[in-house]
């Protein structure tokens, strides 16, 4: 049995890649916005930014990675939008496949997607300076916290993906996740927000994981704020899975 989910599901994951490979642009497109916030804060707002010191693209390299990710997503929900809206997906159903196996092809090739998008990134952040005293576990480390990351926003992705009526609907969802980044420490230190705003940018989760992974590429100790992040990347993996497996079995039902 767990030969027969595997196989489907690599079958069903090299499908949706050849989609992504004969549109790259998606790719390219996920990457041109991050890149393009990168160059204008780094390049007009960086002088005027008062992070503690530092080169300013390096504090906000960890934000632009998290805005990448809630960019990259948003086309895998309309990915399973479009298999659902034009009859892919009960042809699929109908098939003798693994069900889960539908599920984590789509789920699969956005982590590829997303990862091609990030070291696209990446590469621009170095082109403009960004510079890493991190070690291989350090990095090893960011790449698993973004991996975490991009599961739990994939399989959030997944119900509209499913419950969508129309390309609207279905794309509009990932616009409350890019601009979440905006109220926490990813741009600024959160010191210098009034009162409700900085309670509210310190308490949700991209703060922790944004410090985090600054701090890890910056080869400086993690300390609690390393364990907040996991929580919140394990907490919203979970919930996410479970609220998009029980949306799955309505739609199948």
């Amino acid at each position: 049995m767990t030969t027969h989910v595997l196989g489907d599901t690599r079958v069903l994951t090299e499908r949706s890649l050849r989609h992504v490979l004969r549109s790259p642009d998606t790719i390219v497109t996920t990457a041109i916005t991050p890149i393009a916030m990168l160059l204008l804060f780094v390049y007009v707002f960086g002088s005027a930014m008062r992070v503690g010191g530092g080169s300013y693209v390096d504090y906000l390299l960890p934000g632009i990675l998290l805005i990448t990710i809630a960019s990259g997503v948003a086309y895998t929900a309309f990915r399973l939008y479009t298999d659902v809206s034009t009859g892919v997906f009960e042809r699929l159903q109908s098939m003798p496949i693994a069900r889960s196996a539908v599920l984590w092809g789509h789920v699969l090739t956005s982590v590829v997607a997303n990862f091609v998008s990030l070291a696209l990134v990446v590469v621009v952040a170095v082109l403009m300076g960004f510079r890493s005293s991190a070690g291989l576990l350090a990095w090893l480390a960011v790449a698993g916290i973004l991996a975490l990351f991009t599961l739990a926003l994939t399989w959030l992705a997944v119900i509209p993906g499913l419950t969508a009526t129309s390309v609207d609907g279905v794309s509009g969802f990932s616009y409350p996740l890019i601009f979440l980044p905006f109220v926490s420490s990813a741009f600024v230190p959160t010191e210098g927000m009034p009162g409700p705003v900085r309670w509210f940018a310190e308490h949700q989760p991209v703060t922790p994981i944004v410090d985090t992974i600054r701090n890890l590429l910056a080869g400086q100790p993690v300390g609690t704020q390393g364990w907040v992040a996991l929580g919140w990347c394990v907490g919203l993996l979970v919930v996410a899975y479970a609220l998009a497996l029980r949306t799955y079995r309505r739609k199948l039902g």
